[in-house]
């Protein structure tokens, strides 16, 4: 009834997991048509619109609160970093959902990627942590 199971799909399914999570929408959904589909909604996003095509219940609110320049500009470099991060995520998402399998990321160039935006979110994070 269908495909032989492969890596390839696993990456493709993985790929598209990701669009769903970080965009909220699935492959389904009836905005997709005229030949359109997730990938390539988010394609076509990238990097200026994600703000746009990301789920808002990913993104941290902007505090409106009266805040000094320096916690303000501390502010702005957090939701850069998470807006870089975004971007990389959607980017492997895209690349692992490509239609042609050979296109798609091998595995380990998408834990190499994934490690790098975790370390990136965690930068600021644990020089503030103490135990």
């Amino acid at each position: 009834m269908g495909s032989k199971v492969s890596t390839e799909g696993d990456i493709y399914s993985f790929g598209i997991l990701l669009l769903e999570i970080f965009t909220g929408k699935r492959p389904t959904d009836g905005e997709f048509g005229d030949g359109e589909n997730i990938n390539m909604f988010v394609k076509m996003a990238l990097p200026e619109k994600v703000a746009e095509i990301v789920d808002p219940n990913l993104v941290p609110e902007r505090e409106e609160e009266q805040a000094s320049s320096s916690n303000r500009s501390v502010q702005a470099a957090k939701r850069n970093k998470i807006h870089e991060c975004l971007i990389s995520i959607l980017r492997i998402g895209v690349m692992c959902s490509n239609e042609s399998p050979k296109a798609r990321m091998k595995i380990n160039d998408v834990l190499k990627e994934q490690l790098a935006i975790k370390n990136m979110l965690l930068e600021d994070g644990r020089s503030n942590y103490r135990a």
